[in-house]
């Protein structure tokens, strides 16, 4: 019992606590914090397309390009904003805000006095702070801003500056003064404001916070601050608790954006409200403003006021006191979940997949190991929608995610095992070159190798892992042997020693045990013939009916070629062994038949290679530089090269094809990415294979350039690049 129990914890129970573990650590760095955030802004602008429209109550009165064109560029003139404050004034706002700094005197001020007194005690004024313009902090006589005192907390942690940058004071004499700040966070990302700000010893209100006082004709001491828990609004007719931390910053939970807000052009209600109360000429498309909160702002991308938020690097910054208000108003605030219960459910389901799921057939554990992140994703937009309820999208998903890949490699690994003990019993069983050389000598195989310069010969069917699940074994069974059949005698026709078959996979040496001075002709050659012969079946295939399934008629192999020094020799046990090769150029070949799937080719070597090959075969075998790598598991760079064909066989198409794309690859490397991606779009309309056309094949060289070739127009690589591009995969 004891035995099954500890076997238990540590095939099941252990790894889920390893992978789990390590995601929520990995969580708590700043630059994972990160993501995470930048995934919440992501479900935050899904949100702002589905939901409800934003709240009446509040409309943004933008400074827009309509109105910076009538008024000829801006700043406009201080008479213009008295003359819209006086205006307005008939529609009987309950709020207007200036999200704009009147901080230096100016002869027309009177006018907005005027347009202020007319508003009579409803307009908020903004302040910024500064530590770079030095201004007066100190109230001014009959200052209408009265601080706000009943705070509890460290008041020390309010954001503070040595200045502010107020209105001034004819101006603080008439209208409320409130502060604008909002700063990015570590992120870049505005995500919360400053509800409170200190200026010299006083305590004043945000213009989002001065807004709702106003709206709701509090006075400050019904204003009731708790540093780290919330602002309390005691009036007699509302009461709200706005979440608040220690220094008090609130969290803007975004769901106004510039699309959803209700927003007028400042020019156009300007000219409105004249028109209508001013010079006696009804409109009847007047909008309303009656009892209304309105910001007046800029709104306009010319114009400097504007910020990065969820939405755009660019909003408005209006924007974000407009999330504030609304928020307050419908009592709308962004909670985030603790992390015990995220931490249990992961644990959870991980520990059900390992324990349930372990055994089953592959496309049950796919289904499982998909099927429940998309749920949980899908729960977690539907809480952020519906409740505003954060709950961390990335860290769960990602520890669940990498248990689910330790369950299916543990069991490829014990697959893995059981195959190679079958393969042992057959081990005894030599290639029939070097059984005829043991013939020829006397002399029985002993361990031990010795270097040679060779080509070596990987090959592997595209998505095998598919046709077992399509096709019965005996099927599979006959399907294999024919094509190995077909690849092995071409490979000996071109004297290659057959090394092993791992599963699909065909292991070749060409240039040993028997010396081969055009070692790496004979592998190119042995290539292409391959290729044909495998278009040749598929016809074959095609023709044999329902027989097959499609994935068989559109069977694609993928080869790579390396040549240089390599050991070879019989390696093994001193009593099994086989003749086969290793070293670092047989890794990079079997780099070259892997990676070339990521290049879209379906046969791929080295510089090593073509060399050779040139060398002894002139220029029969046509090759396309596809540039230079630097593969999994290695620190230098090795230029690669497509074989494209036999120089009989390559249509006058393809070879403009590789014309134009070196053309591009020049441009490539000189870093003229738009003449890059023009010229990889032509050849690549002429590219032999083509995605959807050709059976099998999903990608090609000039595709996946252009992909290559926008990504670093987008972020651009380092000065010292050499053209190298390093491989992500093996």
């Amino acid at each position: 019992m004891k035995k099954r129990l500890t076997g238990f914890l540590k095939e099941h129970i252990l790894p889920t606590l390893v992978c789990v573990g390590l995601a929520l650590a990995l969580n708590s760095t700043l630059w994972w914090q990160g993501l995470e955030s930048g995934a919440l802004d992501h479900l935050t602008r899904l949100r702002t397309d589905i939901q409800p429209g934003a709240d009446e109550r509040i409309v943004i009165v933008g400074i827009d390009d309509d109105g910076i064109k009538e008024f000829g560029g801006w700043p406009w003139t201080r008479q213009v904003h008295g003359q819209f404050m006086y205006a307005i004034s008939f529609g009987k706002p309950s709020v207007v805000a200036w999200d704009i700094l009147f901080s230096e005197p100016k002869s027309e001020d009177e006018y907005l006095v005027v347009g202020a007194e007319k508003l009579a005690g409803r307009v908020i004024f903004g302040a910024y702070t500064t530590d770079q313009e030095p201004r007066a902090t100190a109230p001014v006589e009959n200052d209408l801003t009265a601080p706000i005192t009943r705070i509890t907390g460290n008041l020390n942690q309010i954001p503070t500056t040595p200045f502010s940058l107020l209105p001034v004071p004819v101006l603080r004499t008439s209208g409320f003064t409130a502060f604008c700040d909002a700063d990015p966070d570590a992120d870049g990302i505005i995500r919360r404001v400053p509800m409170l700000q200190r200026t010299g010893d006083r305590v004043l209100p945000s213009l989002s916070l001065q807004s709702l006082m106003i709206y709701w004709r509090l006075n400050p001491g019904q204003v009731r601050v708790v540093l780290g828990d919330a602002i309390y609004l005691e009036g007699e007719d509302v009461r709200r608790r706005i979440p608040i931390d220690a220094s008090g910053m609130y969290s803007i939970n975004y769901r106004v954006s510039y699309a959803t807000c209700n927003k007028f052009g400042y020019s156009k209600l300007l000219a409105g409200y004249v028109q209508h109360y001013q010079k006696n000429s009804p409109r009847a498309d007047l909008p309303s403003v009656e009892g209304k909160i309105l910001l007046v702002g800029q709104m306009s991308t010319g114009l400097t006021d504007n910020g990065p938020t969820p939405f755009s690097n660019l909003t408005p910054l209006v924007l974000v006191h407009a999330n504030v208000i609304e928020n307050v108003l419908r009592e709308d605030y962004a909670h985030r979940s603790p992390t015990w219960p995220v931490l249990l459910g992961a644990l959870g389901f991980g520990a059900i997949g390992l324990v349930f799921f372990t055994k089953r057939k592959l496309y049950q554990q796919g289904l499982y190991a998909l099927g429940v992140p998309v749920a949980y994703l899908g729960l977690a937009t539907l809480l952020w929608i519906k409740l505003s309820l954060w709950i961390p999208l990335l860290w769960p998903v990602l520890g669940f995610g990498v248990l689910q890949i330790f369950m299916i490699v543990r069991q490829l690994i014990r697959e893995q095992r059981a195959k190679q003990q079958i393969k042992g019993m057959f081990g005894t069983y030599l290639s029939p070159t070097l059984v005829n050389r043991m013939i020829e000598s006397g002399e029985s195989p002993q361990l031990g190798g010795h270097k040679e310069d060779i080509t070596a010969y990987f090959s592997d069917i595209q998505s095998f892992s598919t046709f077992s699940e399509l096709i019965p074994p005996d099927q599979l069974v006959d399907l294999m042997n024919e094509y190995l059949t077909a690849c092995t005698d071409i490979l000996q026709e071109e004297f290659g020693t057959l090394d092993k078959y791992i599963g699909d996979a065909v292991v070749t040496i060409f240039g040993a045990p028997l010396p081969l001075p055009d070692h790496a002709l004979r592998a190119c050659i042995a290539s292409q013939r391959i290729q044909l012969k495998l278009g040749e079946l598929r016809e074959k295939w095609r023709s044999e009916g329902s027989k097959w399934p499609e994935i068989v008629v559109q069977m694609q192999s993928r080869i790579g070629l390396n040549s240089g020094e390599t050991i070879v020799g019989n390696i093994g046990s001193r009593t099994r062994f086989n003749y086969t090769m290793m070293g670092d150029n047989v890794n990079l070949a079997a780099r070259m038949e892997s990676g070339a799937k990521s290049w879209g080719v379906y046969t791929m070597c080295t510089e090593a290679t073509k060399i050779a090959c040139e060398k002894a075969g002139g220029d029969r075998v046509v090759f396309r530089a596809l540039g230079r790598i630097v593969v999994k598991g290695r620190s230098s760079a090795v230029p690669i090269y497509e074989i494209v064909g036999l120089k009989e066989n390559v249509s006058a198409q393809t070879r403009e094809c590789l014309r134009i794309f070196a053309a591009a690859l020049e441009k490539f490397y000189t870093r003229d990415w738009m003449a890059a991606i023009g010229l990889f779009t032509q050849s690549q309309t002429l590219e032999s294979n083509q995605p959807g056309v050709t059976p099998g094949v999903h990608s090609n060289p000039s595709l996946v350039y252009i992909g290559i070739t926008r990504h670093y127009q987008d972020e651009p690589p380092a000065a010292n690049w050499d053209g190298t591009y390093v491989m992500k995969e093996k």
